[in-house]
């Protein structure tokens, strides 16, 4: 799995291609990849979300791998930033409806962490084609802009390098932005040569109507005019050099420790097998500080587990499915019963609602690891008060005011999903192994319900199935679903921000941690009425 994600990766980086790659070199400009790799510290890695987005999709169009913009988070000059970078070797870095919602991801994230950030705008504007998808909505085009202007308005800093194309509503961008800077040959206009005489009469060339020394010399529109890309870089860099520090974090931070046992080790201990168990706890050991975990309650509601520990040496509060069953005694009473691993029962679901509060009454960031199969259901599921414990749950989830951060390792199925902060509840950041499946039941559960609603309505119209039939109808059924809850599915979608190899989950998650530690608000923890 591992392997096909990243040659597919290793594919998507190429963007448009090499016939593109050598169209953007003879313009004497570096193709967004390449910028960004001379923009960050050297030695430094890249940690890029949203590489999938867009991935399977627009093939009518040709195509738009990584929708044509890269995102992520990167080290410049010592500081965490932000980097939005148009590909203009795909379609001329024009906006799909994708690329739209990838740049707001990315806008989002800055914003809830307040993490500076470093466009490098290369972009013909709207995928006309697609534009009734890319303009008119609240996650479209224009709410770019609109998140520019409230970054400003929070003291998040932004700086600007327009190093080709900068055209139409995107012209907005830039000028929105604190820095400005602008390189020769590139061009920002409302309207290109084309549009202005189709639209006034009026003749002009491109370097006339908004070249750089234009706006240097006479509209007085970009700070900085530079000659090429790598003078562009040199000055970004020097000007992040003066940036003011960020104010300090409110979480604990210690110098970290490694874990005591190699991350690669969770290939061999973690199952995607649902029938398969493993314990969680071996998982967490390899992804936390000297391999410490403060168990919370560990004798109690054993299907989650929860627990302090630091990762990269920050204080955490660790919310994760355990996947061995367990036996324990049935609520109310002195028989044996066995609980099922992977699945949150009544007594899970009230620990792990106790432990999020206690994690937001000390301001502690939360993560979740996911591997859950939902609640449990049944009579003895239904009297022990399943659904009141599940919102009491999902309650402490919603109204969480510290970083919560989810990890998708396995099965992410219904109800499971929400009360570990699935995408609905707002984590910072989300990633997923490539062994992560998500939507509402598993795909063997789904098929055969959906089969069986097949049947029915067959056998209304008066239509009989032989087995035959029946068995290519589930197959169909069934590879059409799996195929939707495959992580690539999710990320094309943005419903991720980053598929990640299990044995780097620590890393991820130190990204993850550092950015929020950013922003040094945490507003009142509420939770209005908890179902007692």
């Amino acid at each position: 799995m591992l392997t096909k994600i990243k040659n597919e990766e290793e594919q998507i980086r190429q963007g448009g291609g090499a016939k593109a790659i050598d169209s953007q070199h003879k313009k004497g400009r570096l193709t967004a990849r390449e910028r960004v790799g001379k923009l960050i510290d050297p030695g430094s890695q890249f940690f890029e979300l949203g590489i999938y987005a867009a991935f399977e999709m627009y093939e009518e169009w040709g195509g738009a791998p990584s929708a044509g913009t890269i995102t992520g988070l990167a080290k410049v000059c010592g500081r965490t930033f932000m980097l939005i970078a148009n590909d203009a070797t795909v379609k001329a870095g024009a906006f799909f409806p994708m690329t739209a919602k990838k740049v707001i991801r990315a806008q989002n994230i800055a914003i809830e962490n307040r993490i500076p950030t470093i466009y490098l705008v290369d972009s013909a504007g709207v995928f006309l084609p697609l534009q009734e998808d890319v303009f008119p909505d609240t996650d479209d085009f224009g709410r770019v802009f609109r998140n520019n202007a409230v970054m400003s308005a929070m003291g998040i800093p932004q700086i600007t390098a327009i190093m080709g194309m900068c055209v139409a509503g995107g012209a907005y961008l830039p000028v929105m932005c604190d820095h400005i800077l602008m390189t020769e040959g590139s061009g920002l206009f409302l309207a290109g040569p084309a549009l202005v005489q189709a639209a006034i009469g009026q003749k002009t060339s491109a370097e006339d109507l908004g070249g750089a020394k234009m706006h240097a010399q006479i509209s007085g529109t970009v700070d900085f005019r530079e000659p090429d890309d790598d003078a562009c870089i040199k000055r970004i860099r020097a000007l992040v050099d003066k940036i003011g520090a960020p104010n300090a974090s409110p979480f604990s931070h210690v110098k970290s420790r490694e874990p005591l046992y190699p991350g690669e080790d969770i290939y061999g201990i973690f199952s995607s097998d649902p029938g398969k168990q493993y314990d969680m706890r071996e998982i967490i050991a390899r992804v936390v500080d000297a391999s410490e975990f403060e168990e919370y309650r560990a004798e109690y509601g054993e299907t989650l587990l929860c627990g302090y520990a630091r990762i990269g040496g920050w204080a955490v509060g660790i919310v994760a499915n355990q996947k061995k069953h367990v036996q324990t005694l049935a609520r109310g009473s002195d028989q044996k019963r066995i609980e099922f691993g992977g699945v949150i029962y009544t007594e899970s679901a009230e620990k792990a609602a106790r432990f999020i509060l206690d994690c937001n009454q000390n301001r502690i960031p939360l993560v979740f690891l996911h591997d859950v199969n939902g609640f449990m259901v049944g009579k003895d599921a239904e009297w022990s008060g399943i659904i009141r414990a599940g919102a009491k749950m999902v309650n402490a989830v919603a109204n969480s005011v510290v970083p919560k951060i989810t990890v998708i390792c396995g099965g992410s199925f219904g109800a499971g999903n929400y009360a570990m902060c699935g995408k609905a509840y707002d984590p910072r950041f989300m990633f997923a192994w490539p062994t992560a499946r998500f939507a509402v039941m598993s795909g063997d559960a789904a098929a055969s319900t959906l089969v069986e609603i097949k049947l029915k309505q067959l056998e209304r119209e008066g239509k009989k199935v032989d087995e035959k039939q029946k068995k290519e109808l589930y197959e169909s059924v069934r590879a059409t679903y799996e195929h939707q809850t495959d992580p690539r599915y999710a990320a094309a979608r943005l419903w991720v921000d980053a598929i990640i190899d299990p044995a780097h989950t620590r890393d991820a998650l130190i990204w993850a941690l550092e950015s929020a530690a950013l922003n040094p608000e945490i507003r009142e923890f509420k939770t209005g009425v908890l179902q007692t």
